[in-house]
């Protein structure tokens, strides 16, 4: 989604995360003295912890707070909502990684609406791994067609209401290493679409030559299928140090209740690193989607993915780009990013990537490569759970520059 103004409500904020109580060393992974960077994890509470604004349960391991939006795009006009987060550890056992659940809604002048509660769930011990998303949209967005080469001015508007549910349950069957099944439901009604642009062209959501008269009416999508994790990372919504290995397929037929039959595999791999000391970290992902059978518009493989959400495991795939501005049925993407700490609790980021999209896998071209970039500064809003608010500044391939805002890093 392309933002072109988007702003935190920081008043009250900023005083709210300055009462958290500072966090002593972790038992995963200490910062170095001679290197302060961002606070690292917890250590076990003290059962006589100093109470603060929003922390919950017995030793206030779990934090509450709430998060008012406001941010503004063209096809939407403003837009304004409420959210909440609550993260950190169900148990005192500070092995076990932060655990955080999302819930926000918003509304826009034009109409638009969000509902949407995400959760990844780490139990004691780290033996299970629940992550997942419960999401109603009534969204606009522009379509532009499929395929690597869509021209600009294809840009067409398409309206639709959008219900997703998807569930993942993982049990851990050796250290840092998770099996499990994933379950994902995606219900579109309501599409719509007028017949002509804002240049008086025929709505290319009608024209183009890969889009079916079905896929222009209500459509079920329901899939199951086995994933794998292997995951090192320190902490997951901004880590220092470690890696992700997540591999998984989706099998998605009438079997299910729906309306498609098609297989989706993903391959979802990051590296993150200290650069001599936590006060620079250099991350990195690639990510490679592929399909096999019959895929509506909607599900295919998109680059420039800010709603994507637990399609993507929860990362934003080149920032720059509008949401899906380029889609078809097999996508690979790379991006990396330098996140630097500054002051206080604020850090500065600097990102990058290429990506392309294709109907055949050896028919990716270089010539059809995307580009993305931008840079972005990082308020460390939960410092025990390094629970950051990013506001990114961001261009690229076939989309305008816009601000966009969001919890947690981009990946």
């Amino acid at each position: 989604m392309r933002f072109s103004l988007a702003a935190l409500l920081l008043s009250g904020l900023a005083y709210t995360a300055a009462a958290q109580p500072a966090a002593p060393a972790d038992s995963v992974y200490t910062t170095p003295a001679s290197a302060p960077g961002l606070a690292p994890l917890a250590a076990q509470m003290q059962p006589r912890a100093v109470k603060s604004f929003g922390q919950l349960g017995k030793n206030k391991t779990l934090t509450l707070l709430p998060i008012p939006v406001i941010f503004y795009q063209a096809e939407t006009g403003f837009g304004y909502g409420l959210g909440a987060l609550l993260s950190g550890r169900f148990t005192q056992d500070t092995l076990t990684r932060p655990s955080n659940a999302r819930v926000q809604y918003w509304t826009t002048q034009k109409g638009q609406s969000l509902v949407q509660l995400v959760h990844s769930i780490y139990t004691p011990g780290e033996k299970f791994y629940l992550n997942g998303e419960i999401s109603a949209y009534d969204i606009l967005l522009f379509y532009y067609g499929k395929g690597p080469n869509t021209a600009s001015d294809n840009e067409s508007k398409t309206d639709y209401k959008l219900f997703i549910i998807n569930q993942r349950l993982q049990k851990q069957v050796a250290p840092k290493l998770f099996f499990g099944a994933q379950y994902r439901l995606t219900n579109i009604t309501g599409i719509t679409a007028p017949e002509a642009t804002k240049d008086g062209k025929t709505n290319v959501f009608y024209t183009d030559s890969r889009m079916t008269e079905r896929e222009r009416q209500d459509t079920r999508i329901s899939g199951l299928g086995p994933v794998i994790t292997y995951d090192t990372r320190d902490v997951p919504l901004a880590a220092f140090k470690g890696d992700l290995l997540d591999l998984g397929a989706t099998f998605n037929g009438t079997g299910l209740g729906s309306d498609y039959r098609f297989v989706r595999y993903q391959v979802d791999a990051r590296h993150f690193q200290p650069l001599g000391s936590t006060r620079t970290i250099l991350a990195a992902q690639f990510l490679g989607q592929f399909h096999t059978g019959d895929v509506p518009f909607r599900e295919l493989a998109g680059l420039g993915a800010n709603l994507g959400g637990t399609l993507y495991n929860n990362a934003n795939l080149l920032r720059g780009i509008y949401e899906q501005r380029f889609r078809d049925r097999q996508m690979v993407m790379f991006q990396a990013e330098l996140r630097q700490k500054l002051f206080w609790r604020i850090d500065a980021a600097i990102f990058g990537g290429v990506g392309n999209v294709n109907q055949y896998i050896d028919k990716f071209a270089l010539k059809d490569t995307k580009y993305a970039g931008g840079a972005g500064i990082r308020f460390n809003f939960l410092q025990r759970d390094r629970v950051n608010l990013r506001l990114d500044y961001a261009g690229g391939t076939g989309s305008k520059p816009g601000i966009l805002f969001a919890i947690g890093e981009a990946f």
